[in-house]
């Protein structure tokens, strides 16, 4: 199978998810149970990928200069500081220590 096979199969697969979605009607969703599970979900699915993006390189987990720098993200963000100034103090963290290592 080539890279653009997997391509159109990997749109494909997005298109019939997003269709899927649209076949579902809206009642099933006012649940509370059902509600509460989708809304975990999204968060779940985004902790996850920060995880895997911050720790992981290729089959290894690798520690660097990204976790101090996603550490020090969210504190600011807990913090409600403004997004622009969180994006620019983690990036400041990040070089500083790639800098001194």
């Amino acid at each position: 199978m080539t890279a653009w096979q997997i391509v159109i199969l990997a749109s494909i697969v997005c298109v019939a998810l997003k269709v899927a979605g649209y076949l579902i009607p809206p009642k099933a969703f006012e649940h509370p149970t059902v509600a509460r599970i989708a809304n975990l979900m999204t968060v779940a699915l985004l902790a996850a990928l920060i995880g895997v993006q911050t720790l992981g390189v290729g089959q290894a987990i690798q520690v660097d200069a990204r976790v101090p720098a996603v550490l020090v993200a969210a504190v600011l963000y807990a913090l409600r500081v403004p997004f622009v100034v969180v994006v620019i103090a983690a990036a400041l963290v990040a070089a500083g220590i790639r800098m001194l290592t």
